[in-house]
């Protein structure tokens, strides 16, 4: 079952914009498995949402883990792939602070995380995820997975217009 994210991904900081500047308030997050709208499944979500007050506007610094069902690119299983996010935004108090990422105080004060985490953690996903370092991968006769199995096929017999060439290659060796 996924927790819904207007529950733990909203933080209340309308108390820290009344605060002087340097003042800060960590809020821990321990979510053992979460949909991020629209795509994303993440479980064991864990980490420190610290929130710091500044002139210029509220600092949220993220540093987080969570892990992510993915398929190897070489032997096709699914894996959980660990994931880790560290990243800071200004929620700006005023339109002459805003940085690139155009965010701001919300009136409410309360901040909703989801678009932010959901974007840095589909970053952190590898390109072309590995279920482990020495994957064999699948054997490219029979399909099997190497890693479960081992195939005995003799050698694949190649195209006998190149035969010439291979024996060229067998001399040189």
């Amino acid at each position: 079952m996924t927790t819904n994210t207007r529950d733990f991904l909203r933080l209340n900081v309308g108390f820290i914009i009344h605060q002087t500047v340097g003042y800060h308030r960590d809020f821990s997050l321990d979510i053992p498995s979460i949909h991020l709208p629209p795509d994303l499944d993440l479980d064991s979500l864990s980490g420190t949402v610290r929130v710091t007050r500044t002139a210029q506007g509220l600092l949220v610094q993220i540093k987080m883990t969570a892990k992510i069902t993915c398929e190897c690119v070489r032997c096709l299983t699914d894996f959980q792939q660990p994931l880790e996010i560290d990243f800071s935004e200004l929620y700006a108090f005023r339109p002459d602070s805003v940085t690139e990422s155009g965010l701001f105080v919300p009136e409410d004060g309360r901040l909703n995380l989801t678009p932010l985490i959901r974007e840095e953690m589909l970053l952190a996903i590898p390109i072309s995820p590995i279920c482990m370092p020495d994957c064999k991968g699948l054997c490219p006769i029979c399909g099997e997975n190497l890693n479960e199995t081992t195939c005995n096929h003799e050698d694949e017999v190649g195209d006998p217009r190149l035969a010439v060439l291979k024996s060229l290659l067998n001399k040189r060796g």
